[in-house]
């Protein structure tokens, strides 16, 4: 990747995982490429900063398939599918705080209710 461009973004948790993106998502083989002629690469303007002495870890090494365009294809198959499943689990999630709110809401009513 083209850690010049201004879209580069590089993050490293504290697992030790790093990730390497275009913010754009102009990067169909990220970590390892940026396309020949990206149409979105800005050249970032470093004027002013002061860097540290901590260093990212290495990009990892290209996997088979990069040049005949199957791992692109692969991580576009990977992203459909996540994009397909994720209304799924966003309906489960407001079903679990929906519930969990109506439990809070019962357990307010019973401190509150008058006794008889």
């Amino acid at each position: 990747m083209r850690q010049e461009c201004k879209h580069f973004e590089s993050r490293t948790y504290p697992s030790g995982e790093t990730v390497r993106k275009c913010d754009l998502d102009l990067a169909p083989e990220a970590p390892w490429r940026c396309p020949a002629n990206c149409s979105g690469f800005e050249r970032r303007m470093d004027v002013g900063w002061t860097y540290g002495t901590m260093v990212s870890p290495m990009t990892p090494d290209e996997p088979p398939g990069l040049d005949d365009g199957t791992a692109a294809a692969l991580l576009d198959e990977a992203e459909e599918f996540l994009r397909g499943v994720g209304p799924q689990v966003v309906a489960e999630v407001r079903a679990e705080q929906d519930a969990r709110d109506a439990r809070r809401g019962r357990s307010w009513k019973r401190l509150f209710r008058r006794k008889p």
